[in-house]
């Protein structure tokens, strides 16, 4: 190996981080393409962030399509195939953040209550992301921008939910190693 090999090899040790910080079990913040707004949160805040985010690219992706072909025109054959794209892709990219979001909420069953009906809450807001027939320009711009205060108020009833529980509430101990041994 030439010193020329070494030395290349050695800069591109140095430019590499020597570990990828997770935020809600996505890469970032530089890779933080999922929960933008959540670096340096924990697993709920990136998935809270996730919901309107993922949402918000669907709608922009939509949006395109209608300026393209027109409302009555955007899912006319393969018209449409950017947002179904598109849905598949977001419903994919929530997964991890929407599971450890589970996790994290687990310190009460109305936390994940709570979480499961945003979840279900936003796969449904997603699929109606769509122009009905007859409906005008305002109507369909006002229906595909109300998803996002429910959202909000779901998260923040999750949000308070949770802050309760941790605050009435301690950690159980850890079980010490002669506790272990008598299991």
């Amino acid at each position: 190996m030439s010193l020329r090999t070494v030395f290349i090899a050695a800069l591109a040790a140095l430019a590499l981080p020597a570990h990828a910080a997770m935020i809600g079990g996505n890469p970032g913040p530089q890779h933080n393409y999922v929960c933008p707004n959540a670096d340096d949160k924990g697993p709920l805040d990136c998935y809270f962030d996730a919901v309107a985010h993922l949402y918000t690219m669907c709608r922009h992706v939509k949006s395109i399509e209608i300026i393209e072909f027109g409302y009555e025109k955007s899912e006319e054959g393969v018209n449409g195939a950017k947002s179904e794209y598109c849905l598949d892709k977001q419903k994919l990219n929530i997964t991890r953040p929407y599971q450890a979001a589970l996790r994290e909420a687990s310190i009460s069953k109305q936390a994940v209550e709570g979480l499961q009906s945003l979840q279900e809450f936003w796969l449904v807001s997603l699929s109606k992301l769509k122009w009905t027939p007859g409906e005008s320009d305002g109507d369909y711009k006002a229906r595909v921008a109300k998803p996002y205060e429910e959202f909000r108020e779901r998260i923040d009833g999750i949000k308070k939910i949770v802050a309760i529980v941790k605050e009435n509430t301690t950690p159980a101990p850890k079980a010490s190693a002669r506790d272990k041994k008598k299991r």
